[in-house]
């Protein structure tokens, strides 16, 4: 049987480049971009035919993660249109209103640590402004996390009876000590992207304790430094350009600096040839780019308590359960 992949946020950036580097692979695999906008979903559709052939099959998804509703729908649609859902991609987010923190930015250039630590990861390095959605939440947190669990657990039975291997993406930015079990929404923090993503870590790590036992595995991965359209509103493209080639020589140091979409993919397509049962769920996988610009997958351990992981997904569970009724009603 033909395997089916779904990726949100797959018009552009690592999602698309998921997309092109699994056909790549298996030129017979469905792919399904499901985006937020239709017309961005169909240039994407076609810039992959053209380069992959018209014998591909491809199909565009409307949804749009920080609204519930339309996750709802998504998810009724998608039951209707696949008999089975092999790969499940949650990729789409947001980083709204990106700037530098220059006094960070400048107060850590004191320190050799501190620089590798904001290329690594972001932080200090950049401010984030968060608003509300129409449904009353976090963009960020609906966006990022929230509306990609309420697609899971609409999906569920067709997940469980496919097998489907959950492949996120997080950030090497997720942050412990920027999450808040009693704040997940981080209303109250400075930090929602941080939290958001730290978030991510601790639902993929429950939905496994949650469905292994049904054959769902769920993995964790970050794409590392890439210029895509999050990171074009924190600098101009020309800046970028200018400083690419000083930061590819920081790969010596930072590897994570990936830089294309492409390479910034590779641990998310490493994911897709691995057998989900046999790899480790307490890992983050991180794609990596050394000074020559060979990319490969590096694992790190994430930082996490069991408890606390179960104690979200039975809070966000218990949330959806509010906006499940509400709709039906």
């Amino acid at each position: 049987m033909q395997k089916v992949v779904l990726i949100t946020g797959a018009n552009s950036g690592v999602g698309f480049s998921v997309a092109d580097r699994l056909l790549e692979i298996e030129p017979s695999l469905t792919i399904c971009l499901a985006c937020r906008n239709l017309a961005r979903a169909q240039v994407a559709r076609s810039e992959l035919i053209a380069k992959h052939g018209s014998k591909c099959t491809i199909d565009v998804q409307s949804v749009d993660t920080s609204d519930l509703k339309s996750v709802y729908k998504a998810a009724e649609e998608i039951k209707q249109r696949y008999k089975c859902l092999n790969y499940l991609y949650l990729n789409a987010g947001i980083m709204p209103v990106s700037t530098i923190n220059w006094k960070g930015f400048l107060k850590g250039l004191f320190s050799v640590r501190r620089v590798i630590e904001m290329f690594s990861t972001g932080e200090g390095l950049l401010s984030v402004e968060d608003h509300s959605t129409d449904d009353g939440l976090k963009a960020i947190f609906t966006t990022n996390i929230f509306g990609h669990f309420v697609l899971v657990l609409a999906l569920k039975d067709l997940l469980v009876n496919s097998k489907t291997h959950i492949i996120w993406t997080s950030s090497s930015n997720a942050r412990r000590s920027h999450f808040n079990i009693n704040d997940v929404q981080h209303e109250q923090g400075s930090e929602p992207y941080s939290s958001s993503k730290y978030a991510i870590d601790l639902l993929s790590l429950a939905i496994n304790n949650e469905w292994n036992s049904h054959g769902v595995y769920s993995h964790i991965t970050c794409p590392g430094l890439s210029i895509t359209n999050i990171t074009n509103s924190i600098l101009p493209k020309w800046l970028w350009r200018a400083i690419t080639p000083v930061m590819c020589s920081m790969r010596l140091f930072v590897p994570r600096i990936t830089l294309s979409p492409y390479n910034s993919a590779e641990a998310l397509v490493w994911l897709f040839q691995q057998d989900p049962a046999a790899v480790a769920q307490d890992r983050k996988y991180i794609s990596h780019c050394n000074v020559l610009g060979k990319r490969y997958t590096h694992a790190e351990m994430i930082d996490f308590d069991v408890d606390e992981a179960n104690e979200l997904y039975e809070k966000l569970a218990g949330l959806e359960q509010v906006f499940r009724n509400r709709f039906k009603s």
